[in-house]
């Protein structure tokens, strides 16, 4: 992977780190008021592959993700995606909509969806970011953007299928269990045709039997759609089953880097996280 202008943090160096690397987070800092919470993150995740992103609650996982994708401004480093066709990209310096139409997408420790319209079509709002009109073209009804929307249509539907969604196709979100509802907002995120899927603690709430499934569906997702997966997750069994690779943060700072098996056995990992989770 081509580097980006700011340089890669020092805690991969360019030497060790894989060619193939899709996202890459260097020195990324943000402050509020006097508080830090981010302080010089970096990391890399290759392409193709699960990477979780894990420590204790306030460690700065969530606000990673929303400087990542444009909620939050960090006060300096960047986060480098490699785009086919674009080349390397600063995340960091791109507005919302552009890294949904370059295929970053996420979703949210607690679903984000419009409560009154159904699971359809909460996830085929996904799939507008690729429509070649826009609201006026749809309006006005004209026949190229109408074949657009039907064929977005039947894919979402695919989609749901795929989740094991479609007998709640016509549900309002407003009346789904919120297992079902995270399942409706990962549905959304996969209609953006993501590259890279930034999905924020998508085993909180859920009960252990639909853990394992989503573990599960996860390895099926990253494999059927080429995904390379960054999750925030406090369900270390989860971790354990479907990451390549984790990377620890402890009051805003990475600590530790390395597999599931490798990061559970370090004591700064069992004092600082693990002992607290069990």
């Amino acid at each position: 992977m081509p580097r980006c202008a700011s340089g890669w943090s020092a805690i991969i160096s360019p030497s060790a780190a894989p060619s193939t690397a899709a996202l890459r987070v260097d020195g990324i800092s943000l402050r509020f008021g006097g508080h830090t919470v981010l302080d010089n993150v970096g990391f890399d995740v290759e392409a193709g592959t699960i990477c979780g992103l894990v420590g204790p609650n306030g460690a700065g996982k969530t606000s990673l993700f929303n400087c990542i994708t444009g909620s939050y401004v960090p006060h300096q480093g960047v986060a480098c995606f490699d785009v086919p066709n674009s080349g390397v990209q600063d995340l960091l310096k791109l507005p919302p909509h552009r890294l949904a139409a370059i295929g970053v997408a996420r979703t949210f420790q607690h679903p984000t969806l419009d409560p009154a319209a159904s699971a359809l079509d909460n996830a085929l709002c996904g799939g507008h970011v690729h429509l070649r009109g826009n609201w006026l073209t749809l309006g006005l009804g004209l026949q190229s953007v109408r074949r657009d929307e039907l064929r977005l249509r039947a894919q979402t539907e695919e989609i749901l299928d795929q989740l094991d969604l479609s007998q709640w196709a016509k549900v309002p979100a407003c009346d789904l269990p919120y297992g079902l509802q995270k399942k409706v907002e990962l549905a959304r995120a996969l209609m953006t045709r993501p590259r890279l899927l930034l999905l924020d603690e998508p085993a909180g709430g859920l009960p252990n039997g639909e853990v394992a499934e989503l573990g599960a569906l996860l390895r099926k997702l990253r494999e059927q759609f080429k995904l390379t997966i960054v999750l925030v997750e406090h369900h270390m069994g989860l971790i354990s089953s479907i990451t390549d690779k984790v990377v620890v943060l402890v009051e805003g700072k990475v600590v530790l880097q390395g597999s599931a098996a490798e990061i559970q056995k370090h004591p700064i990992v069992i004092e600082a996280y693990l002992g607290a989770a069990a």
